[in-house]
């Protein structure tokens, strides 16, 4: 039996030990936290995931909260004008639900669910030194932990990592009591509020700890007016500038959120970090080799809610790939081998992100102002928050989205 050792009990780490486990090899799943730390911490993200990566869950009989979670069946985008209206409202069917689950919830579940199932769960947050010992007693080494010492074994890979410092200023906060989407009453959605030149407001529903919640996120542009929650350590204080910044940029929204309060103390985050891409192979000390696995090697800015997409993807891939490669050696070629697949579906999303955190040009915004009165335009956009790799058809060139409006706008008005 092959022996794993994962590093890191997020999305990524969870869902590949879980998936290892259920394929007979033998893990061991280092934490940093216990789950009843997790559970009772802070909130760690923002996560909705669509339909793709939830499959990834589904096959794996890990959908433990799908029957809880708020089903998420549209995504809407919202663009503020000049005078503080929408310019641009409205919403687009995904073809197949998104669900949000607090990670809080998840990990905490499923590192039970891998002691009960017999896994060898090691309460340690990890160094180098570590690694160095543990590479040689097991098959493969597996980081998964996206932050702190054990990235800088992963050299940053500046070909595809065109920025080199944070392109927005975070803030999240969840909270019970927001009212619905007067447009959309009936269904839930992700709404995504552009706010040219200042940042992003996101509003998504999602299961936390105490239920069914809501999530406010704020995305600024560093420097600028959404810029304000560094050193901010009340999270009522927190709420309030959430709230304030709401009504200042996004008033609609703010209309709906005005009797909201936090879900627990632990209901606030703020932070920001550059989007990086990093050499997948980590070199111990001793001579040993690690293989980085999701944010660890590919992170990305939230603005296109990809991160724990990323991750389940990344989860599934790199199970494939391992179980594929049978009783041979784990060695660096397969580790390349085993990113380079991955890579195939990460470079869409790590390109469409850098795209949204740049100034729109303006066959964008013609696609993005199109779509309020072209439902197929609209459909086709969020569904390409499941499946990135399409933007390549209608979204970075002139000229493909132009023809493609066309196409669009000849055939609804062929039907009308």
């Amino acid at each position: 039996m092959r022996k794993i050792l994962v590093v890191g009990a997020g999305q990524s780490g969870l869902q590949l030990a879980l998936g290892l486990q259920s394929r007979g090899y033998e893990i061991t799943l280092m934490s940093n936290r216990t789950a009843d730390e997790i559970r009772s911490g802070r909130v760690m993200s923002t996560q909705c995931m669509f339909h793709t990566a939830l499959q990834h869950e589904r096959d794996l009989q890990l959908g433990f909260w799908e029957s809880q979670a708020p089903r998420i069946e549209g995504l809407g985008v919202s663009v503020t004008g000049p005078d503080s209206t929408r310019a641009v409202d409205w919403v687009g069917t995904l073809d197949g639900y998104a669900q949000s689950v607090d990670q809080r919830v998840k990990m905490a579940g499923w590192m039970e669910t891998f002691a009960q199932r017999g896994g060898q769960l090691v309460i340690h947050g990890a160094a180098v030194s570590d690694l160095d010992y543990f590479s040689r007693t097991y098959d493969l080494v597996l980081v998964s932990a996206g932050k702190g010492e054990l990235v800088s074994m992963f050299g940053r890979d500046a070909s595809r990592s065109p920025y080199a410092t944070p392109q927005r200023a975070l803030a999240v906060a969840y909270v019970h009591g927001l009212g619905p989407r007067p447009e959309h009453p009936d269904y839930d959605a992700v709404r995504c509020n552009l706010v040219p030149g200042v940042g992003e407001l996101f509003v998504m529903p999602t299961l936390t700890t105490s239920g069914r919640a809501d999530i406010l996120f704020w995305e600024g542009v560093p420097g600028g007016p959404l810029d304000v929650f560094r050193g901010i350590k009340d999270p009522a204080e927190h709420l309030s500038l959430t709230l304030e910044l709401m009504e200042r940029f996004t008033p609609w929204e703010y209309a709906r959120a005005t009797k909201v309060e936090l879900t627990d103390a632990n209901a606030t985050l703020a932070g920001r970090y550059a989007p990086t891409v990093r050499h997948p192979v980590g070199r111990l000390p001793g001579g040993g080799l690690v293989l980085g696995v999701a944010d660890v090697v590919v992170a990305n800015d939230p603005i296109t809610g990809q991160g724990s997409n990323s991750a389940s993807k990344c989860a599934a891939s790199y199970l494939e790939s391992i179980v594929a490669h049978g009783d041979r050696p784990f060695d660096e070629a397969w580790m390349q081998t085993a990113f380079d697949r991955y890579w195939e579906t990460a470079r869409h999303v790590t390109k469409w992100t850098n795209a949204m955190l740049g100034v729109p040009p303006e066959h964008v915004l013609n696609l993005i102002g199109a779509a309020g009165g072209l439902p197929p335009v609209a459909d086709r956009f969020a569904n390409g928050f499941n499946d990135p790799a399409d933007f390549e058809n209608f979204f970075y060139e002139p000229e493909k989205t132009n023809a493609y409006l066309a196409e669009v706008s000849g055939a609804v008005g062929a039907g009308a």
